[in-house]
């Protein structure tokens, strides 16, 4: 519903929207600089890298540090495109896996009706306090147990339980009518039929969201090579590029520490911008009955 000469959510710039701009962009600005200073690391040469007091924008940009990185790379015993290859192939795997668990388990606490129903989803809240750290032991015990270290396995079965994940679809699974589900049901439909066709199209902003946190969590995760893995073909992009400092010369290690940053970074940031509109459409119904 709109208001003559004033909506609620106009769709052109309107005179009265200045105050929120005036509010808005010193407080974007500040949190894009975290972002400018990365981009901005990874190009200085050595001695800016080392300037007292330090430079937050590069003067002399250069290239060198992205040369030094990737000679070191071909001059190691494993090659650069092994460690890229090991973290798309466990990237992949728990971001599917991890989001085809969640929705078919939120699909199941929010529209279907059990005994145990709401134990099991107060455990998976409580799962939320849990830090990493403090999993860190049940983990490897459990991968020792199977017998699964020094395999891709390894990497993937720890990083599959996502219990923000699972909350998020849930609660945002409830905001679905029962009546739609009880017309697919009258109509004969099964239920993968209505997980598959009714529930997932509907559920894409919280697919969105959930796909985002499982990339964050897989990319930037060292426990699983550290801790899982003794063959260094097995190990991720990550856990390389966390080693660059103090496997090289400490000074020439800084720039390529500042590219091996920038590197890791870049794929969360371009995710997150095309996916942008459908997480802030997951944050802002969520918490919603």
């Amino acid at each position: 519903m709109a208001f003559k000469g004033n909506s609620i959510n106009p769709k052109r710039f309107q005179r009265g929207q200045l105050k929120f701009y005036a509010f808005l962009i010193p407080f974007a600005f500040f949190m894009l600089l975290p972002i400018v200073f990365i981009f901005n690391h990874a190009f200085k040469p050595l001695d800016e890298l080392y300037a007292f007091p330090p430079r937050f924008l590069v003067h002399k940009p250069t290239l060198e540090n992205f040369q030094n990185l990737f000679q070191l790379a071909n001059a190691s015993g494993i090659p650069l495109s092994r460690y890229i290859l090991n973290s798309l192939i466990v990237t992949v795997a728990v971001v599917f896996l991890s989001v085809l668990i969640s929705s078919l388990a939120g699909f199941v606490l929010s529209k279907k009706n059990f005994r145990g129903k709401f134990v099991l989803f107060e455990i998976n809240n409580a799962a939320l306090m849990f830090v990493p750290i403090a999993v860190t032991i049940p983990r490897f015990l459990t991968v020792s147990f199977l017998g699964i270290d020094d395999t891709f396995l390894a990497h993937i079965l720890p990083l599959l339980a996502a219990p923000v994940g699972l909350f998020l679809i849930k609660q945002f699974i409830d905001q679905i009518p029962d009546s739609l589900i009880e017309a697919a049901v009258i109509d004969g439909a099964s239920d993968f039929r209505i997980y598959w066709k009714i529930i997932l199209p509907l559920i894409k902003p919280a697919i969105a969201t959930a796909a985002i946190l499982a990339f964050q969590l897989v990319w930037n995760d060292l426990e699983t090579s550290t801790l899982y893995t003794t063959s260094e073909n097995m190990r991720t992009l990550a856990f390389y590029m966390n080693t660059l400092a103090a496997e090289t010369n400490v000074v020439v290690g800084q720039g390529m520490a500042a590219v091996a940053s920038l590197i890791m970074f870049i794929p969360n940031l371009i995710l997150f911008i095309i996916l942008q509109g459908k997480v802030m459409n997951t944050m802002s119904h969520s918490g919603l009955k």
